[in-house]
């Protein structure tokens, strides 16, 4: 029985690890691939619309968020267009899109 409780409370000392892990690698992916456009915070630049805030990251799943980090969106396809950039594709894989996605989600 003892045995069994260890194992138990291992298992949930690994769980309860391994989200904070992922919050953490999106921000560092968000720091690296999304910040020098969207800003540090996700407060938006001259470059690009926020986040922080953002209408659009509210009510749009995550399939067609990781869809605009990975396909990008160039021309007529511009959802702001008053931005003279696009947003360029982001060579990302499916656990860094899925991280970024939480760290932009839980800007408020």
């Amino acid at each position: 029985m003892r045995k069994l409780f260890g194992i138990g409370i291992l298992a949930l000392g690994i769980v309860a690890f391994s989200v904070p892990a992922m919050a953490a690698d999106g921000a560092a992916v968000y720091k690296a691939k999304c910040a020098p456009c969207h800003g540090a915070d996700g407060q938006g630049t001259a470059m690009a619309p926020a986040f922080k805030g953002s209408a659009w990251v509210a009510s749009t799943d995550d399939a067609e968020i990781g869809t605009v980090i990975t396909a990008g969106r160039e021309g007529a396809a511009k959802k702001y267009k008053q931005f003279a950039m696009g947003m360029p594709k982001q060579k990302l894989n499916d656990d860094e899109v899925k991280a970024v996605i939480a760290h932009i989600k839980a800007m408020k």
